[in-house]
Parts: C-alpha cells; sequence; structure tokens
C-alpha cells in the first residue's frame, strides 16, 4: 500500500527537484500553488462542460500546467526538465484562441457567470490571472518569458471560451448598459 503523507512538510518547508528544503511561504511555492489551484479549476471546469471542443483544449492545457509547475520547481541551472514552455504553445493558444473568438462577440461589459461551465471558467480565468502575477513577482521575467505570456493568452482563451459556452447554451451574461 502507498503513503500519502510523509510529514515532511510539518515544519512548514517542502522539498523541491535539485533544490531541496524550501519554505512553504516562499514566493516560489505560492507560484506553483496557484499553478496547482489553476489547473484543479480547469478540471472543475472539464467536469462543467457540454462541449467536447473546449474540454479538449483544456486537457491539454492541464498537461502544459504540469510542465509549468516542473519547470518552475526546477531551478533553471538543473535540465530535469525535459519540455519547457515555448513561443510554439503561446502560438498554439492564440490560434484556439482566434477560433473561438470568431464565434462570439461582445458590445459591453460581462459579468461572470452564465451557464455553470461558464462560471467555472470564469473563476479559472480569474485563477489565472493570479498565478500570472505570482510567476511575475518571482522576478525571473526573462527566464520565464513564455511562461507567463501563456498564462496572460491563457487568461483570454478561459474568457473567450466561457464566452463561447454562455452563446452555445443560450446564456446573456453582459452587464447592463449605463
Amino acid at each position: 500500500m502507498s503513503k500519502f503523507y510523509t510529514g515532511l512538510g510539518d515544519t512548514g518547508y517542502t522539498n523541491l527537484i535539485k533544490a531541496g528544503k524550501i519554505k512553504k511561504s516562499s514566493k516560489i511555492i505560492e507560484a506553483i500553488g496557484n499553478i496547482d489551484e489553476l489547473n484543479s479549476a480547469i478540471g472543475v471546469a472539464i467536469t462543467n462542460l457540454t462541449t467536447d471542443r473546449i474540454s479538449k483544449t483544456l486537457k491539454d492545457i492541464q498537461n502544459i500546467l504540469f510542465i509549468i509547475g516542473a519547470e518552475l520547481a526546477t531551478p533553471s541551472s538543473e535540465s530535469a526538465v525535459k519540455r519547457k514552455i515555448g513561443e510554439h504553445d503561446v502560438k498554439a493558444l492564440e490560434e484556439h484562441i482566434e477560433e473561438l473568438g470568431s464565434a462570439v462577440s461582445i458590445d459591453r461589459f460581462v459579468l461572470p457567470g452564465g451557464s455553470i461551465g461558464a462560471s467555472c471558467l470564469h473563476l479559472a480565468r480569474s485563477i489565472c490571472r493570479r498565478a500570472e502575477r505570482s510567476v511575475i513577482a518571482l522576478g525571473n521575467i526573462e527566464e520565464h518569458r513564455h511562461m507567463i505570456s501563456y498564462m496572460n493568452r491563457l487568461s483570454s482563451y478561459l474568457f473567450v471560451a466561457a464566452l463561447y459556452v454562455n452563446k452555445l447554451e443560450g446564456v446573456d451574461e453582459s452587464s447592463p448598459t449605463y
């Protein structure tokens, strides 16, 4: 039987790949935790979506978020991460945004909500923004350039995906005109 706990974190520390013991309150652990939370929120969104078109893309995104977490957990001097986030990942996400964006339009502010699936996507979008800020707070902007661009595009994708889902389900999430 596998053991699902170690007790090593009871003192407020954890271990990172090849970096050793690190405080759980560190910026790097916060960023990794935010990425993990985002991945979980996307999992909830997938569970509540009725369209396979978006679910498939979100499952691919979840795999990329695992790569981002591994990349953050591995010091740049160590090349333990075989696959890093690159410009091709950003471009692929931009293509998905353009594809869904061509099917929706907005002419006023959008309130986060609508259908259950779209609401989950809006929540994931706001978590994505926090995760992006926490990666930026690490200060390695050039080293994490593609990762930051990816996170920025991901929040845009989650927004347009929420609009698309609401359109499919006939839900209007627009705010009143002022």
